[in-house]
């Protein structure tokens, strides 16, 4: 997915540099004045380019159909919430910005390739992203920006956003995908696949609590980003965050993915990307974080929002690797891989994370409770 802030990838060759010809092809339907195109970072879904013009530069992205059935979907999601944050942000004068959707050359959201890729393009939001938080600060800068976008977006109807992910963030429909994928296996696991499913099988009792809470009326739906990894928030060169970007998992959820998932990122010593040996939930940026995001919106934080959020991280945390692990086993065809036997180790360390957390889960409870 979009990465606005990082820094573009080393040159390619072979099957990338024909993908870099068809991205600068497409990239004159958005730009006449087209200067040169870059790989901007190594999302794991999508591909995505820096496209240098004459003037300002923007920020262009193949959509990955194998993820989003519909593509379309993910753009006229992204038109409408931007839209909604642009007219808001200038109203109360907000902080942070976010990118909006340019138009090809001919008027139209998106430009389809001869294969039938979607392709989107947006503006470039000049910062810095970074996988790992170099102090509390940042933390709670971070907050600030999920709180600001959770309460811009709180009045925001869903009905009017189409649904671009069935069953994202449904961890028991994550469960029964990793089932019948183990059942149609017939070698024997490693030992490390052993390992991880032994996670799996610890984890599974506690998997449907959320859609529970959700279904006894403790929480509801609202409007959540999908994925507030830290990489996803850009920083000025004064360690304030000005953006909050990849908006392509927008929609109605549970605001528990989005703390879960932010706190997961933002609180592992070890930062995204890094070995299990170095992960480690830190509680004290887990504190700097609640104070910046409460200052924005913890008066829309009712009792079981605040009790159920430190068992959110954790299963936000069980179901990332989950899905990294169910993915190994079926061959690495969902989540972008540089060699076989990265998602395995993806799914290693975020069940390394998953157990620091359920230790310090009493001391994120006390944070949530404001004690």
């Amino acid at each position: 997915m979009a990465t606005s802030g990082s820094r573009p990838a080393a040159d390619l060759t072979g099957k990338g540099q024909a993908a870099m010809l068809e991205a600068t092809a497409v990239a004159v339907q958005f730009a006449g004045d087209m200067v040169e195109v870059r790989e901007l970072g190594r999302g794991n879904i999508n591909c995505t380019y820096l496209v240098a013009t004459t003037g300002t530069p923007f920020v262009l992205q193949r959509i990955n159909p194998a993820v989003f059935a519909d593509p379309r979907a993910v753009v006229r999601n992204f038109s409408l919430v931007t839209e909604c944050l642009a007219e808001k942000s200038g109203q109360a004068g907000g902080p942070f910005r976010f990118p909006t959707l340019i138009k090809t050359r001919a008027g139209h959201d998106w430009w389809t390739d001869a294969s039938g890729g979607v392709w989107r393009a947006q503006t470039w939001i000049d910062g810095r992203a970074v996988s790992r938080l170099a102090r509390p600060s940042q933390a709670a800068a971070i907050g600030r920006c999920l709180g600001w976008f959770h309460r811009f977006t709180d009045d925001l109807r869903s009905d009017g956003l189409e649904i671009a992910l069935p069953g994202f963030h449904v961890l028991p429909g994550y469960l029964a995908e990793y089932d019948r994928v183990v059942a149609g296996r017939d070698d024997r696991p490693a030992a490390l696949e052993r390992r991880c499913m032994m996670e799996v099988e610890i984890m599974r009792p506690q998997a449907a609590l959320l859609q529970e809470a959700c279904a006894d009326g403790r929480l509801s739906a609202r409007i959540v980003h999908g994925d507030p990894k830290v990489e996803n928030f850009l920083f000025d060169d004064h360690g304030e965050v000005v953006s909050l970007i990849d908006l392509d998992t927008v929609g109605s959820g549970l605001l528990h993915h989005d703390l879960g998932d932010c706190l997961r990122s933002c609180c592992n010593r070890g930062g995204e990307g890094g070995a299990a040996a170095a992960v480690g939930f830190d509680v004290g940026t887990c504190r700097a974080w609640f104070e910046g995001y409460s200052a924005e919106m913890g008066g829309l934080l009712g009792r079981h929002d605040r009790d159920l959020a430190g068992p959110a991280i954790t299963l936000i945390t069980f179901e990332l690797g989950l899905r990294f692990f169910t993915d190994h086993l079926r061959g690495d065809t969902y989540f972008r891989v540089r060699r076989r036997g990265e998602n395995l180790e993806r799914a290693v360390t975020q069940f390394a994370l998953m157990h620091s957390i359920v230790s310090q889960e009493e001391t994120i409870r006390r944070i949530f409770a404001g004690r």
